[in-house]
């Protein structure tokens, strides 16, 4: 973790803002384990009790939490965007699923385009292993970890672009869609032609990313987010079809 030694103010002060900044832009995540109390002292350069004054201030901001035997980690900042009556809402409606599809185009083409520009090299590095580990699992036909690997791909390329805000407010949206709450990655997954075509455009935006060309990369980006939207039309299509096939099949048997 990128701690540096505190040089200024009340030495417990420091330790709270450097800590602050490192959640505010998505370092430390929610869940994260802190290092261990010697060892974060040390990193810091800091006493021990300058430190736990620190990380009781934090703790009383709601920053991070203790668990008993287990250390102190990065709290649940997150959580929702939404109320679970919203949530239940957006589940049960198809227009939120294609909105939340429009809304996305829009955010990632624009984080796509800042990340080709702005990223670090260890911002693309991260990326373009992060796809690695995506044509890993495509050949291994796993659609568990395509999926996984998916979500963890377009999130890196949010924390390439560099925008808190934008950051914070797509991970909240990321972790409905790992519910299920948009739709079903894996069922996507499950469907040969789809599978191969989500591999390449993948390898599209990487490779636009890698290249740092911004207009490459949002082209890419929204060119495949509009798949997405023309493929889960084509199958919410095939399931009515199917549904209307089983009923006209159980009316005629039922003659």
């Amino acid at each position: 973790m990128p701690f540096e030694k505190i040089q200024q103010e009340k030495l417990s002060n420091g330790v709270v803002k450097q800590i602050e900044g490192l959640i505010l832009r998505g370092i430390l995540k929610p869940g994260e384990r802190l290092p261990a109390e010697r060892e974060m002292s040390e990193r810091l350069g800091v006493s021990r009790p300058s430190l736990r004054e620190a990380i009781s201030d934090l703790q009383e901001r709601g920053l991070l939490t203790t668990r008993a035997g287990a250390g102190v980690f990065v709290a649940d900042v997150l959580g929702s965007a939404f109320s679970d009556a919203l949530v239940r809402l957006f589940a049960s409606h198809d227009e939120a699923v294609f909105d939340y599809i429009h809304f996305r185009r829009d955010m990632e083409g624009l984080a796509a385009e800042r990340a080709a520009k702005l990223g670090s090299d260890t911002d693309l590095k991260v990326i373009d292993t992060i796809f690695k580990k995506m044509e890993a699992a495509h050949q291994k036909r796993n659609p568990s970890d395509e999926a996984r690997l998916d979500a963890d791909f377009h999130l890196a390329i949010i924390d390439a672009s560099h925008n808190v805000i934008m950051l914070h407010m797509m991970r909240s949206m990321y972790q409905l869609l790992r519910e299920g709450v948009f739709y079903n990655r894996q069922v996507m997954f499950k469907q040969r032609t789809s599978r191969e075509v989500l591999i390449d455009q993948h390898r599209a935006i990487n490779k636009a990313l890698q290249a740092r060309d911004p207009e490459g990369a949002r082209g890419a980006v929204e060119a495949h987010l509009t798949y997405v939207e023309r493929a889960l039309t084509d199958q919410q299509r095939a399931d009515r079809n199917e549904v209307y096939a089983k009923k006209r099949f159980e009316h005629e048997a039922s003659r």
